[in-house]
């Protein structure tokens, strides 16, 4: 059914419920782990009709029954129920005398994707609104805005920032001219591009979203950043010691002002301009890099006599990669910096997907998505050297974008085995055993048993303590003699003993509990 570019659809079209979703997931929210569909949501007109979507789903799945999305009466879905794989859903609606809409929900292995249905009966003309009227305004409610592109975040669903100098509010899906989704490029829209788009608010984890717009109208800025390049390096990022970026524009209006962030004046400015005709040329000069990666948006402004015209360009410089231990990576802001941290695989969420936990002695944070970590071998009690950004989704602190630097295999092993092998610093095991006495409450000297005894010569708090931060470890755990525990470290001997040496915990198990 071909989509009337004045379709009023009045409820959000996305909305996705899990039990660990990222923050970078707001970009693929009609795309969730465990189930997808090719539409999220379904229109009629007044004379009714048929309408599919395909459900891709990696378990089971059904329609709620919930009271506040049951499939309503004026529409007949088919199948309502699934397994594993690709499913064809059919809704059939009949004829209607007045606007209906609904929201179903499909169910699936603990996440719930919404999908949108509406029956049009009339042609709708939806007032202009200004960003701040949208901001302050109801969800579900469809609006009608008019601003400037000032950036994309997703050249295939077609997510990006809207503004009209009253705010800036966030497009989340913008449809072709034919009304179907994931074809952004053919609408030819561009940062510094006039656009009016129509769609229905919502607002996700704090984000005010129009969401699947239809384009109304698109006017061309006369300005354009065509490309840019950096002297010595094959990417347009500066590199860490800083020099110059040359952008590269088209501007077929007068004049040319430059506009730096003033948070990025200190690193960044404008070292030269170049304008002959059309093309602009200007080179900015960053400094060198002591910190972490930066980034600003420098917008290139221009104007006609009668209207100002911008382009904007995201301009990148690494930096060195910043070795933390975990309590200085959870109180980071979020942001392009990279941290490096080594850590004991404290527990995994998801294998498959790479989801994990790690801990150092100063606390423990999640790490979303790391790549190839099925093939690793990684499990819990490895020491691990990844490198990865600081974010964040709700109250959940992650690294994400991570990478992996080192791997230590880590062997869980019983008393008596660990007692044959040869002294190494370099092979890792855990032990676990009963306390059945504490030698040196200080550094953690004790003694475990298992039906073996073995002295543990030092139990820190987790790996990377030091200094004072090794100190009286065991009283602030409140572990004492009987307690089970779980402790890491390398085979040594000390005057004929053999011994565990510079344990790291891992876990432990009060005497007299039930696992």
């Amino acid at each position: 059914m071909k989509l009337n570019k004045y379709l009023m659809i009045a409820l959000a079209a996305i909305s996705a419920v899990g039990t660990t979703v990222s923050c970078n997931d707001v970009d693929e929210v009609t795309y969730l782990d465990d189930i997808q569909v090719s539409k999220s949501y379904v229109t009629f007109d007044a004379a009714g009709g048929t309408n599919t979507i395909v459900v891709t789903a990696d378990d089971s799945w059904s329609f709620s029954t919930a009271s506040d999305y049951a499939i309503p009466d004026w529409v007949t879905v088919s199948p309502t129920s699934g397994s594993e794989g690709q499913t064809t859903v059919t809704f059939t609606a009949g004829a209607a005398t007045e606007t209906q809409t609904a929201t179903v929900a499909i169910v699936c292995d603990g996440e719930t994707q919404l999908i949108n249905l509406l029956q049009q009966t009339e042609k709708v003309e939806t007032p202009l609104s200004t960003c701040a009227e949208v901001l302050a305004g109801p969800d579900s409610k469809t609006y009608r805005v008019k601003g400037v592109v000032t950036k994309i975040a997703n050249t295939t669903y077609g997510n990006w920032y809207l503004n009209d100098g009253t705010g800036e509010v966030y497009i989340y899906g913008t449809l072709d001219a034919k009304g179907n989704e994931k074809n952004f490029l053919s609408t030819g829209i561009e940062v510094g591009d006039e656009v009016t788009v129509e769609g229905p608010k919502t607002t996700y984890n704090g984000t005010v979203e129009l969401v699947n717009v239809t384009v109304i109208e698109l006017n061309k800025s006369l300005i354009k950043c065509d490309s840019t390049y950096v002297a010595g390096v094959s990417s347009n990022e500066l590199p860490i010691e800083g020099g110059e970026l040359t952008a590269y524009l088209t501007n077929k209006a007068n004049g040319v002002t430059i506009n730096i962030p003033e948070d990025a004046k200190s690193w960044l400015s404008v070292s030269g301009i170049d304008i002959s005709g059309t093309s602009n040329v200007i080179t900015l000069l960053a400094a060198a890099n002591a910190g972490g990666d930066r980034s600003t948006t420098v917008t290139f402004e221009t104007t006609d006599g009668s209207k100002t015209y911008t382009a904007q360009q995201e301009i990148v410089q690494k930096g060195a990669i910043l070795e933390v231990s975990i309590a200085d990576f959870n109180a980071a802001e979020v942001g392009d910096t990279q941290y490096r941290i080594t850590a004991v695989v404290s527990s995994i969420y998801n294998a498959e997907k790479g989801r994990f936990y790690i801990k150092d002695w100063s606390g423990e944070t999640y790490v979303y998505n790391l790549s190839g970590f099925a093939d690793l071998g990684i499990k819990e009690g490895d020491i691990i050297t990844i490198v990865g950004k600081r974010d964040q989704y709700k109250e959940t602190i992650e690294m994400t974008s991570a990478t992996i630097e080192d791997h230590i295999s880590v062997t869980p092993i019983s008393i008596a085995d660990f007692l044959t092998k040869e002294d190494s610093n370099d092979v890792y095991y855990m032990v676990t055993g009963t306390i059945t006495k504490i030698d040196n409450p200080t550094y953690g000297n004790l003694y475990l048993n298992d039906g073996t005894e073995l002295y543990v010569y030092g139990c820190y708090p987790g790996w990377g303590a030091s200094g004072d931060n090794r100190k009286n470890f065991l009283e602030t755990a409140g572990i004492v003699e009987g307690d089970t525990l779980s402790v890491i470290g390398v085979k040594s001997t000390y005057k004929d003993v053999p011994q565990l040496k510079n344990g790291i915990y891992f876990s432990h198990t009060k005497a007299g509990a039930t696992e």
